[in-house]
């Protein structure tokens, strides 16, 4: 054991004398960890990791939540078929139960609690509100590093964020998470290379930014991109605004529905053949 410690490796001792001079505030900080990854004192995983760490402190709820216009929701009075069906296109597994008021959440519903609504016993005898579980609010003025802590403590992973209006959006342990280690892919997610993918035989997930030309390639289409050269501006135009999360639209012979957006843009959708029953 005593042989070990005498051969302890030398990136720490270098690690040491680089950070000799204590630093005196955060971009002083930053810039001797980002020395040090320079210098192989430190992985340029870790350098992400501490320096979205050290950026979360930094930043409050309101910053990274999703606005309440773009939340999917249950509503209190939903069957259950029409919930799987929202499971299943927003690809989420929990979600905010409202009443016919989306500014009243009730609770909050996880994806697989409505397993049990497939078993012999539990077919034809659904009620959301005995499944939902209590939700968490939280201001929107939270620190994200003390919501971490409190995710962490509670095993909770949803909060609803509210203000002086209400309910001003929702946030997830994977939004702040995000944040520390960057995107954390899903099934819906593509390959930064890949604009298109074929999901069953009738239906794709498309990046917004597909150039129009590849996705008349791929489709056999001939749309005119006009004063547009992605996809994603031409669905905006057939749209005739800026469409939120879950809005859909005829296009082409395509049901297309907005499957993510912000404020600014849309960024991923899915296009569906007109009449197909997958």
């Amino acid at each position: 054991m005593s042989e070990n410690r005498q051969n302890a490796p030398s990136w720490f001792k270098r690690l040491a004398r680089l950070w000799s001079r204590e630093p005196r505030d955060r971009p002083t900080l930053i810039n001797l960890l980002r020395a040090s990854e320079q210098r192989s004192l430190i992985d340029p995983d870790a350098l992400v990791m501490i320096e979205g760490a050290i950026h979360v402190s930094d930043l409050q709820v309101r910053d990274i939540m999703v606005p309440r216009v773009n939340m999917v929701v249950a509503r209190h009075d939903a069957g259950a078929t029409d919930i799987i069906r929202t499971v299943v296109e927003s690809g989420h597994s929990r979600f905010p139960v409202v009443s016919d008021d989306a500014n009243n959440v009730l609770g909050v519903l996880l994806a697989k609690d409505l397993l049990a609504c497939f078993t012999e016993d539990g077919q034809g005898d659904f009620d959301i509100n005995d499944i939902m579980r209590p939700a968490v609010f939280i201001p929107e003025s939270k620190r994200l590093n003390v919501l971490l802590r409190e995710f962490r403590a509670s095993r909770n992973h949803m909060a609803i964020v509210v203000n002086e209006y209400g309910v001003a959006g929702l946030i997830t342990i994977e939004d702040v998470i995000e944040e520390i280690i960057g995107d954390i892919e899903d099934e819906h997610d593509l390959d930064e290379e890949e604009n298109i993918r074929q999901h069953g035989r009738n239906r794709f997930t498309v990046q917004a930014i597909t150039p129009v030309e590849e996705f008349n390639e791929y489709f056999q289409t001939n749309l005119d991109p006009g004063e547009y050269d992605t996809i994603g501006g031409l669905i905006v135009k057939s749209f005739g605004h800026l469409p939120a999360r879950g809005e859909t639209v005829d296009f082409e012979g395509f049901n297309v529905k907005v499957l993510r957006a912000d404020k600014r843009r849309i960024q991923l959708l899915r296009f569906e053949r007109a009449g197909s029953q997958e």
